[in-house]
């Protein structure tokens, strides 16, 4: 899990990055550039702080604040900082809800003046979504990319993605169809990959309250944080990260 401590201040004055962001090493001024560039685009200080930018790409749709719940860490806890995982919350009142699922991203040499490549590693059955391969049809990620855009806010426009399907756009026609043609079908069969993919497997809250304190946080700091997100890990550890 990636942990950096560092000001506002100081984060907003980071300059663009001009090195392959999966060193970890910089002569930049700024000691450790790299992990403080990605600091700042997971937290999102300095630029959206989460917002979903009402843009054509991000499809102009505003998550409800109960659904805002988005993480980012390293792949596998490794030190690669050009291939991360993300996860979002399935929205509430979807056939998503109740479901956390896994995205793979991977940052290319041009990042952030070029998009960010994400695909969904557990598998979801949506219309602009691929059941094959976890493909994203999602403007943000292409042409409507803007460096002033972050991971985060990259995030939440695909948590967005899964309450508005546009299935006139689709990268999965095959559920694009259902979704059109038999859509009760689609509801229940979206609902059914929900609980077979997407249900995050329990895991020991000691064990959780165990790995963030050996990240240096306090136990009972912790511990109240834990239970004011409901045991999610990713949530807890940004709202430490941010305090």
């Amino acid at each position: 899990m990636l942990i950096l401590q560092c000001s506002r201040e100081a984060a907003y004055q980071i300059p663009q990055p001009t090195r392959d962001l999966s060193s970890p090493h910089c002569s930049d001024p700024f000691l450790g550039f790299p992990l403080a560039f990605l600091f700042v685009e997971i937290l999102g200080y300095g630029r959206d702080a989460g917002r979903v930018e009402g843009s054509e790409g991000a499809r102009g749709v505003q998550p409800r604040p109960g659904d805002l719940r988005v993480g980012i860490a390293l792949c596998d806890g490794g030190s690669d900082l050009s291939h991360l995982t993300g996860t979002i919350s399935g929205p509430v009142a979807t056939p998503y809800e109740g479901g956390t699922f896994r995205i793979d991203i991977r940052l290319p040499g041009g990042y952030p003046f070029e998009p960010p490549k994400m695909q969904f590693i557990t598998k979801v059955w949506h219309p602009n979504i691929s059941s094959q391969n976890g493909a994203i049809c999602l403007d943000i990620l292409k042409d409507q990319w803007s460096p002033a855009l972050t991971l985060k806010t990259a995030l939440l426009s695909v948590q967005a993605l899964l309450s508005s399907p546009e299935p006139d756009d689709p990268q999965d026609a095959v559920v694009a169809q259902q979704y059109l043609r038999d859509h009760q079908t689609f509801i229940a069969t979206a609902r059914y990959w929900t609980e077979t993919f997407a249900k995050r497997i329990s895991v020991d809250i000691e064990e959780k309250v165990q790995k963030l304190v050996e990240m240096g946080f306090p136990e009972d700091l912790v511990r109240s944080t834990l239970k004011s997100v409901n045991g999610d890990e990713n949530m807890a550890l940004e709202k430490l990260c941010s305090s």
